[in-house]
């Protein structure tokens, strides 16, 4: 994997990595609470993989209903379909629709991101490893950060973010040191479980 180079080309490691961890976890971990305020693992691997189950007139038909409004057909997917075997969610995680969806106008970086940050949003709320592969980690790092934490309504201006395990760092100003994923986590908007969070723009 060390020749890899284009931000999809992280996505299928970070999912399936990440299949491989819940597999082999216990069966409670996936109705533990997870770092998405509401959701639980189960939720947010629901969410994750709703590409690889929705055919566009679906994910159409499905936007008409929530009038627009992606959160609320996220969430109304997210409630409805984490209810499916966890052998199918798994299976999805690791399918090649998955790994090769990107977003609606957000390309292989964006598809990144969200096999990313979903990722730490279960890995780090379980104190486990991050799954994603560094390199991903530190794509997503150098792509938030170079909006400067617009993506996720945050104001960095005053931040120093270094990692701790990756020779990664940007900014000046208050310094918030963990390691990578917790990094991302936190440029996601994301509450960390020892109440960390990045302030809101």
């Amino acid at each position: 994997m060390s020749g890899m180079s284009e931000p999809q080309d992280w996505v299928a490691p970070t999912c399936d990595g990440l299949a491989d961890l819940l597999e082999a976890a216990e069966l409670d971990a996936w109705d533990s609470p997870s770092l998405c305020e509401g959701w639980l693992v189960r939720h947010v691997v629901a969410h994750m993989t709703m590409p690889a189950r929705l055919t566009p007139q679906q994910f159409g038909a499905g936007m008409a209903a929530a009038g627009g409004d992606f959160t609320t057909f996220s969430d109304t997917v997210a409630a409805r379909d984490a209810a499916l075997p966890a052998g199918d969610l798994l299976a999805q995680l690791r399918s090649a629709e998955l790994h090769a969806w990107q977003p609606p106008g957000g390309g292989g970086a964006g598809a990144l991101n969200h096999a990313v940050i979903h990722s730490l949003d279960v890995t780090v709320a379980l104190d486990r490893p991050a799954v994603a592969p560094p390199e991903a980690v530190r794509s997503v790092l150098d792509q938030l950060t170079a909006a400067r934490g617009a993506v996720f309504g945050l104001d960095l201006g005053d931040t120093r973010l270094e990692a701790t395990d990756l020779d990664w760092g940007w900014g000046s100003g208050q310094l918030v040191q963990s390691d990578g994923g917790r990094l991302v986590a936190l440029l996601g908007g994301r509450t960390l479980p020892d109440g960390r969070v990045l302030a809101r723009g």
